[in-house]
């Protein structure tokens, strides 16, 4: 389908482990026209590429992520836990991200709390040759965003039936798209998105039966955890 986007989710990450290079490296390979990713800062104020704020669940780390350093989050294993053969795969740092992506692929960088909102914007005017935008569930941040800058992209995310507020909250904010949970995109929702002049994301597609009717809903794109999938899915209609 033209003009199909698919964004992948976390990296390829149902091939490589979530918020790595070795995911972000793996969803280039695999077709996807962005990556969308999280991140959490350090003690230290660096940006850091991870999705919980914890560290038990991706990486061989205990606690926080805010508790410690970049150096200290660095030569953590964040890869053994998805397959022996990614042991030692760091986090990533946004930095080392924007500076791989270059031109070539879309970053989607979700920011999970209010105070890394300015050390992203930071950063991505500090890479301007990356196609970037920010996405969250805390729409107050978002519109702090926008008044901090009037030209960044900005998503909407929303995990709720009741998506109205989000649609208008989006359009009014001047934000590029709004990014739905899969289970709640319908014919209405796609309309008013239309009718606003924003764009329709929805995650997370790793089913081609699901995929389908999205795609005759008419969504501008989808979030993946395998991009793969979509990309060959697209390719034989």
């Amino acid at each position: 389908m033209a003009g199909m986007f698919v964004w992948a989710h976390r990296g390829a990450s149902a091939r490589a482990p979530e918020n790595t290079m070795a995911a972000f490296r793996q969803a280039e390979t695999d077709g996807a026209d962005g990556i969308e990713l999280d991140v959490h800062l350090s003690r230290d104020g660096r940006v850091v590429v991870v999705h919980d704020d914890t560290l038990e669940r991706t990486t061989d780390g205990r606690g926080p992520v805010e508790a410690m350093a970049a150096g200290e989050l660095g030569v953590l294993d964040a890869g053994s836990w998805f397959a022996p053969c990614f042991q030692g795969e760091p986090l990533p740092l946004l930095e080392e991200v924007l500076a791989w992506a270059g031109e070539r692929l879309r970053i989607n960088v979700e920011i999970k709390t209010p105070r890394a909102g300015l050390a992203v914007l930071k950063l991505l005017r500090a890479y301007p040759s990356v196609r970037a935008m920010v996405s969250s569930f805390d729409h107050g941040l978002l519109q702090a965003l926008r008044r901090s800058d009037s030209r960044l992209p900005l998503g909407f995310l929303t995990d709720s039936r009741l998506w109205r507020g989000t649609v208008r909250r989006a359009a009014a904010c001047g934000a590029e798209s709004v990014h739905p949970r899969h289970e709640f995109v319908s014919e209405s929702l796609v309309a008013a998105c239309r009718q606003k002049g924003l764009r329709l994301f929805a995650w997370t597609v790793d089913d081609p039966a699901r995929l389908e009717r999205l795609l005759k809903l008419g969504v501008d794109g989808v979030f993946s955890n395998d991009p793969g999938m979509v990309s060959r899915h697209l390719d034989a209609r």
